[in-house]
């Protein structure tokens, strides 16, 4: 397939599921510029479901995805992609006002949340230090199954006819009643772009004569540890309210660690820097009296934010048949089924799907920076 309808650049959670939900309607080209789709970002999820993260406007993305997730239909998966885990936001005196704003965030959404006082919080989390005294319950967060939901994603729009084109990075193009892109993979036409490239969006828009809107990546990194003793299996994720760490545990009594970091980088591999590492661990030291026995691998990925921090969905406003489908951040994997089905809706010109019938998407629209 060198001539298509659509031609989307990046095959992670974003453009993998936006292809499977308009494939079968158009004719649909992914050209993926890794080796493997989902290489930098998708592929290093901390993989967790949480109705509170992202904030107040992502989280009518997240709830509607949710149920679709935890019961997908027979013939996208077999498996439901969330299993039960739950978060704690806790916070010491310093961070209480910042857990009361998130409850009052929340409450008008039907999100729900508990109050736990510190007899409370450390039945959840065993040997919690002093002054941790406040919390928040997420009961309905869960774990999420990144990998299979990606490749769920990637089979549908396969089985619906999309063609994956891998190490096609975009190097120019240019629209004259339809695009013409030039990649590494060869040439490619096309009637509608869309930009899922997350990191690496501003570069491909203005590789094609597009505004770029000023998306920008951030480095988060994560970190497995062995501890003594070992992370109880039934650990719930355990959230600062002041965003300084998360974790949770992981299978064999391992422990993933995030300091939380959002460090400004250019589009690459990005590794973990060994100072964000040490954070990591000093962070989780103020928590709990674990003693860690050793850091057993560390990694980091692309988060990538447009200015406001919303993604950004829809057609630009000055370049023809330029879609924008980026900026999702790390809620881009609990949001998937639901952004796919706006997605779609926006790019086809089709009514609603039920799933999104009632969330607006004018704030996520490309023209807002326009």
């Amino acid at each position: 397939m060198k001539r298509c309808d659509v031609a989307i650049v990046g095959a992670g959670m974003a453009g993998a599921s936006l292809a499977a939900e308009i494939a079968g309607e158009a004719s649909v080209l992914l050209l993926e510029a890794e080796s493997q789709p989902g290489y930098h970002s998708t592929g290093r999820s901390a993989a967790f479901w949480s109705e509170t993260y992202g904030g107040p406007f992502v989280q009518p993305l997240t709830s509607a995805s949710g149920p679709f997730l935890a019961d997908p239909p027979a013939d996208f998966s077999e498996r439901p992609f969330l299993g039960p885990r739950g978060a704690v936001h806790i916070a010491r005196m310093e961070g209480k006002t910042a857990l009361d704003a998130l409850a009052g965030e929340f409450a008008a959404a039907g999100v729900s949340l508990g109050r736990m006082g510190r007899a409370e919080i450390e039945a959840v989390i065993p040997e919690l230090k002093p002054g941790w005294d406040h919390g928040l319950s997420e009961p309905t967060c869960a774990d999420i199954d990144v990998a299979a939901l990606h490749v769920a994603y990637l089979r549908r729009a396969r089985a619906r006819g999309s063609m994956l084109v891998p190490e096609a990075r975009v190097l120019r193009g240019r629209h004259d009643r339809h695009w013409r892109l030039e990649t590494t993979a060869g040439i490619f036409e096309a009637e509608v772009l869309v930009n899922a490239a997350g990191a690496w969006a501003d570069e491909l828009a203005g590789a094609v004569g597009a505004r770029p809107v000023g998306i920008r990546p951030y480095r988060r990194t994560v970190v497995q540890l062995r501890t003594d003793p070992p992370a109880p299996a039934g650990l719930p994720l355990v959230i600062d309210a002041l965003g300084r760490f998360y974790f949770k545990p992981e299978a064999g009594g391992r422990l993933w660690v995030s300091p939380h970091d959002e460090t400004p980088c250019d589009p690459g591999d990005c590794a973990p820097e060994e100072i964000d590492v040490a954070i990591a661990i000093d962070r989780l030291e103020t928590v709990v009296d674990w003693q860690v026995d050793r850091v057993e691998r560390s990694w980091a990925g692309l988060r990538s934010f447009a200015p406001d921090r919303l993604p950004v969905y829809g057609f630009d406003p000055d370049q023809p048949g330029f879609f924008w489908f980026v900026g999702q951040g790390g809620f881009g994997i609990q949001t998937a089924p639901a952004a796919a089905r706006l997605g779609a809706a926006l790019l086809l010109g089709h009514a609603p799907d039920p799933m999104v019938a009632g969330i607006d998407p004018a704030p996520y629209a490309a023209g807002r920076f326009a």
